[in-house]
């Protein structure tokens, strides 16, 4: 039997593009079905993207993070699309990071965004996605590209394994470094990415976001650190005449 696929959407005042992305979806990925979570929208995005075909739910806890744990648990499938509602990823990317995760048998696959110009990305953005980047690489000895990538392709055994503190947009430190520090197999594939239409503005603040991001990877990196120093080795130190 083919795996089943869902295709997860975090949406927070999206109406200028949901519909575009539920369609894209439907489209290159037949038969799956779209999931839509929104996060307290005050505009028409949950009615948009109804029409489009999507099913509908809510997460009124305030935050990406809070979205995705709640969209993990309701949502059942073998293989998880996570991608953000704002139309910036090409949906046709997809289909080739569903078949490097099933091929390669891994556990997690994230769209490295290929942009074309330096427009697409405000300043603050592209100088915090190489920082955090380069922290987590150095922190947990894996070279990466992209860690705060919103496309993103999950097994069932890492979203059955994912629990989660993050509450805001340290969702995708915490879910690269979840990978990590358990030893999950996962790779970047290039994917094409694209600026916002018009009228539509990211949700993330360059500074307060930033820090909360920073801060996050400081303290998994020095709960990694207390993880590898056994009881046992304590005790053995201890005992030494």
């Amino acid at each position: 039997m083919s795996p089943q696929i869902a295709v997860l959407i975090p949406c927070l005042n999206e109406e200028r593009s949901i519909a575009t992305v539920v369609s894209d979806f439907a489209s290159a990925l037949p038969g799956a079905p779209i999931y839509v979570y929104d996060n307290n929208s005050t505009d028409r995005s949950v009615e948009l993207a109804s029409k489009a075909g999507a099913i509908t739910a809510f997460e009124t806890c305030q935050g990406k993070g809070h979205v995705v744990r709640r969209m993990f648990l309701d949502v059942d499938a073998d293989i998880y699309v996570l991608v953000d509602g704002d139309n910036t990823y090409d949906a046709g990317a997809a289909v080739r990071m569903i078949e490097a995760l099933t091929a390669e048998d891994l556990d997690m696959v994230v769209a490295r965004r290929i942009v074309e110009g330096q427009d697409v990305w405000r300043r603050g953005h592209r100088i915090g996605n190489h920082l955090f980047t380069h922290a987590i690489s150095l922190f947990f000895g894996r070279k990466l590209k992209d860690v705060l990538s919103g496309y993103r392709v999950f097994s069932r055994r890492f979203v059955q394994s994912f629990a989660g503190i993050a509450e805001g947009f340290e969702i995708e430190a915490e879910l690269t470094v979840h990978a990590l520090t358990r030893g999950m197999r996962m790779r970047e594939l290039d994917a094409p990415y694209r600026g916002r239409g018009a009228g539509s503005e990211s949700k993330l603040e360059t500074w307060t976001d930033g820090f909360r991001i920073l801060r996050f990877i400081a303290r998994e990196y020095y709960a990694s650190i207390g993880r590898t120093t056994s009881p046992a080795t304590s005790v053995n130190r201890k005992s030494r005449p």
